[in-house]
């Protein structure tokens, strides 16, 4: 007795260990996605759904035909290098992520595909030798060209048709929202205002730009990357309370409360990005993509920030909008 009940355990936790076994064997053998989120996650991840939604559609799915491997730096720099290594340790077969880790993958990896799903300027940043043939193992999406900064001060004005001086709120080590801010400098300038510059570098210098440079400002541009993704309710905040009108590149700011915003669709992007994984995937290599510009731009305006700084929007601008938050 003792012995078929013996016979019977071994068998039974064969029958269970056996598929068990199998279904991991199956999963290593699953490509390998290494998500680098640069942002916070209540801002990427919206974005990196859209990202996935496109993959399935394309035949790639959770669990059954890839993986995913998600790291999320929440605008952390230090932490690109750290999950830069660790993609390469766990032999992903492509990363994606933004040009804010492009140079800190570069360094890390010159043989695993990283696709850029937005970056500013990566030709500028020697990330690519050229959009046509990027020529290494990264390609993407890229900003540069766009003349984003300039529309988006053009839209300011049309709301401030007063304003005289701007801040401009910037990571100055983030080497692509430098070439944002020269062209806001650019555009400013064409405009007749007078620029001052918020510099940050980490999120404690914020509240202490913003208090330094107290009243000499008609409104604030708000320039792209992690650092200041990560911080959107913070300088929402703090611009409120000074008085200024506010305009970022992202939606997800105006629905933090920024009075708008105007840039690229993040979603397209990401959506776009999953063609390029694809490819990746099926065998074509990234030196062989060329690097495309976005095609779908949205204008968002919160109005209950309009409101809260006694603004009046011109209709004109109202009816440009594609999404009015009220």
């Amino acid at each position: 007795m003792s012995t078929r009940r013996e016979f019977i355990t071994l068998v039974s936790g064969a029958t269970v260990a056996w598929p068990l076994a199998a279904r991991a064997q199956q999963s290593a053998k699953l490509p390998i996605i290494g998500i680098l989120a640069t942002g916070p996650r209540a801002t990427w991840g919206s974005w990196t759904d859209a990202f996935v939604e496109r993959l399935r559609g394309l035949g790639w799915i959770d669990g059954r035909t890839v993986a995913f491997v998600y790291r999320w730096a929440e605008g952390r720099r230090a932490r690109y290098t750290e999950f830069a290594a660790e993609f390469v340790r766990l032999g992903v077969d492509v990363i994606l992520t933004s040009g804010a880790a492009g140079i800190e993958l570069k360094r890390t990896t010159s043989t695993v595909p990283i696709v850029l799903a937005v970056a500013q300027d990566p030709l500028g940043e020697g990330l690519v030798t050229s959009l046509a043939r990027p020529g290494g193992n990264i390609t993407g999406l890229s900003l540069q060209g766009t003349d984003v900064a300039g529309k988006r001060l053009g839209l300011l004005r049309e709301v401030l048709p007063n304003m005289r001086r701007l801040a401009i709120l910037v990571d100055v080590d983030y080497p692509s929202t430098v070439i944002e801010m020269r062209e806001a400098q650019t555009a400013a300038s064409m405009l007749g205002l007078e620029v001052v510059t918020l510099e940050a570098r980490q999120t404690e210098d914020i509240a202490p730009a913003f208090e330094t440079h107290k009243g000499r400002s008609d409104a604030l541009f708000v320039g792209g990357g992690p650092l200041m993704t990560s911080n959107q309710i913070r300088i929402n905040t703090l611009a409120l309370a000074a008085r200024l009108p506010t305009v970022s590149i992202v939606r997800e700011s105006a629905e933090a409360g920024a009075l708008m915003s105007y840039g690229a669709h993040f979603p397209s992007l990401f959506q776009r990005a999953a063609d390029y994984v694809d490819k990746i995937l099926r065998g074509t290599k990234p030196a062989d993509i060329p690097v495309e510009q976005p095609t779908k731009f949205e204008l968002v305006i919160n109005l209950k920030t309009a409101k809260a700084l006694g603004l009046d929007l011109p209709d004109k601008v109202l009816a440009l909008a594609d999404e009015v938050i009220e």
